[in-house]
Order: C-alpha cells, then structure tokens, then sequence
C-alpha cells in the first residue's frame, strides 16, 4: 500500500502514520487513535486501521500474531523472524515493526 494513502480522511491519517505508530508500539486501535486521532471521527476507516494493524509484512503476507508467536518461540533477531515467519525478508520496510515487536515482546 501506498505510504500516502490516506486512511482516516477526517484526521488526515495516512498508512505510513499508522505504520508510525505502530512501529512507536501501538498495537490496538485505541492505541492507533490516540497516537495519530485516526478513527476518531466519522469511524468509517477503523476496518482498514484494523486490517494494518493486523498485517506486519505486506510482501509476504505475514501477521502481527505470527511475528509475535516467533519472537515468544525464541526468534530474537529480525533475522531469525524473517527465517520462521518470511517477515523482512522482502523489501524490508517492516523491519523496523519487527525489531520493535521483538523489543516489547507485543
């Protein structure tokens, strides 16, 4: 997706600002609102905020459950994320998630 794109028009919230986010440790939507005030107006995006924060590689279709299942079986390095799960191991925009999930262990 298109870092631009804006998401939330009433907030002006665009993808890369909830990847922002999410890479800065927002993992629920509450969190996604408060961070950037996306979803907080008409509502009509929290599907799609929902979708994002549901993905954390979109190159190889990898989940936020399934990098946070590795870091907890021991995957410890973006690495070793990127062996178990694939994610990172693309275009490598998503490290940056990777490493922080790995650092919160969320």
């Amino acid at each position: 997706m298109a870092g631009d794109k804006i998401i939330c028009h009433c907030k002006q919230v665009s993808y890369l600002d909830i990847r922002k986010a999410m890479v800065a440790g927002a993992r629920s939507l509450d969190e996604i609102k408060e961070q950037t005030g996306a979803g907080t107006g008409c509502g009509r995006c929290v599907g799609e905020i929902e979708k994002i924060l549901a993905s954390v590689c979109g190159c190889k279709n990898v989940s936020l459950e399934d990098v946070v299942n590795a870091v907890k079986s021991g995957a410890d390095t973006t690495d070793k994320v990127a062996k178990v799960t694939g994610a990172g191991s693309g275009c490598g925009r998503c490290k940056a998630l990777v490493q922080n999930v790995i650092d919160l262990k969320k």
